[in-house]
């Protein structure tokens, strides 16, 4: 089991070879330990000086039917699966070096990259992992696709798969990525494309090395043509999100947020990144306060058991926003004479988890320390849908207004990323 907040590289080296996806060419590629701080780089090992290609955002060149990069004059295909593997079992550093422009597609999806990697294990370096991570809510779309950031003490994945003519029926998947769901599910999803595309793909000089050996094909019936059929009833969606996860690497270290997509492929994926690299830029400019766990809101708030009512808090920035978060489970005090025979959170309590995390904002602030929140006001709340045991609750506070001792906030829940109950509180600090 990997430490979260250390930087991780390979315990030795290990290799593979086989064909290019798209160019159908011969490739050997090898990893190899690299020190901390260094990051993952491509080593184009058939060029003359063996120039280095660092797989970040600003070095993404195209991104027709996989993403490539380029940078000292040379460039690597299809950079997502290699990278999906990496960032999904935890490797920080290495070097990959490879004889051609294209990785080796082996069977199509990361499981071989995955398996090269537990064979020669990983090492843990002397240096901390940063990550990229957000307060805010981040959205985007175009057209019938869309992408959504939300504030996760972790990376997860929403994902919805349609295409307009139904030829493989929408599907909608939500994943945690963590080390082991990649390893057991995510990386053994193959890439799949139509029969109806072949002609097209050849015309444009791609997928010269792909066969059944290495993709799911789907007739012109929505079948899949494969003797062996699907390896998962998701996995589909499931390389989609291989592909996102191997896309949003480039931000250059990993991701912490929950990732809503829809209908999203390499240049939408790539187009997001860049967003969130952005906001993250000017989050880190105005030096957003760390996680905050029970103990340390303990120390804040005068609340306890059974009516403490946050269990942590994602991120804080002093005097404008807060987002925490609320794991409901079937265990809760109030379940027992809440419609205990199917539980429901009530709704009053949903407003008061809002306040205590408003409470956190204020009480965070040195002037305001050993004071105590007074909830003095409620406007406009709506309560949208029921929230159930099983549910995690995130809060996301922003100030609106600030006088004296008083204050006002806009407040709104949220469960999956939809929104359950909101509203404006007002505070009296004293």
């Amino acid at each position: 089991m990997t430490q979260l907040n250390r930087q991780y590289t390979l315990a030795d080296s290990c290799s593979c070879e086989g064909l290019g996806l798209h160019t159908g060419k011969p490739v050997s590629m090898q990893f190899v330990p690299a020190p901390v701080d260094s990051g993952i780089v491509f080593v184009r090992t058939d060029l003359e000086g063996t120039p280095g290609i660092k797989p970040v955002l600003d070095n993404v060149v195209a991104t027709n039917r996989g993403t490539i990069i380029s940078e000292h004059g040379a460039s690597v295909h299809t950079v997502e699966h290699v990278l999906a593997a990496l960032r999904g079992i935890g490797v920080d550093n290495l070097e990959i070096r490879i004889s051609s422009e294209e990785p080796p597609v082996l069977d199509g999806s990361a499981a071989n990259f995955v398996e090269m990697i537990e064979k020669v294990g990983l090492v843990a370096q002397q240096a901390e992992r940063d990550f990229c991570s957000l307060s805010e809510v981040v959205s985007l779309s175009e057209g019938d696709k869309a992408m959504s950031y939300l504030p996760s003490d972790h990376f997860e994945v929403t994902y919805h798969l349609a295409y307009p003519d139904n030829l493989v029926a929408p599907r909608h998947l939500h994943i945690d990525i963590d080390h082991e769901t990649f390893r057991t599910r995510i990386c053994r999803a193959r890439t799949f494309g139509f029969e109806r595309e072949f002609d097209m793909l050849k015309q444009h000089n791609l997928a010269r090395g792909g066969s059944l050996e290495n993709a799911v094909v789907i007739d012109n019936s929505g079948k899949v043509i494969n003797p062996e059929g699907l390896r998962d009833e998701d996995e589909l969606i499931l390389h989609k999100i291989l592909d996102l996860v191997g896309d949003f690497s480039l931000l250059g270290r990993p991701l912490r947020g929950h990732i809503i997509a829809e209908r999203t492929g390499h240049s939408f994926n790539v187009k997001f990144a860049k967003m969130l690299r952005a906001r993250f830029a000017a989050s880190q400019q105005r030096k957003e306060h760390k996680m905050m766990y029970i103990e340390e809101i303990k120390e804040i708030l005068p609340h306890r058991y059974p009516f403490l009512l946050v269990d942590r808090i994602i991120s804080l920035v002093p005097g404008e926003s807060i987002v925490g978060i609320k794991n409901v489970t079937a265990n809760e005090e109030f379940f027992n004479g809440h419609f205990p025979h199917k539980p429901v959170m009530p709704g009053v309590l949903m407003v008061e988890a809002m306040a205590q995390v408003a409470g956190v904002l204020f009480l965070s602030q040195p002037e305001h320390k050993g004071k105590v929140p007074f909830f003095c006001g409620i406007d406009k709340v709506r309560f949208r849908r029921p929230v159930v045991p099983g549910d995690r609750l995130e809060f996301h506070i922003k100030v609106l207004k600030v006088r004296g001792n008083t204050g006002k906030v806009a407040a709104e829940a949220r469960v999956d990323g939809e929104l359950v109950t909101g509203g404006e509180l007002m505070f009296q600090i004293v």
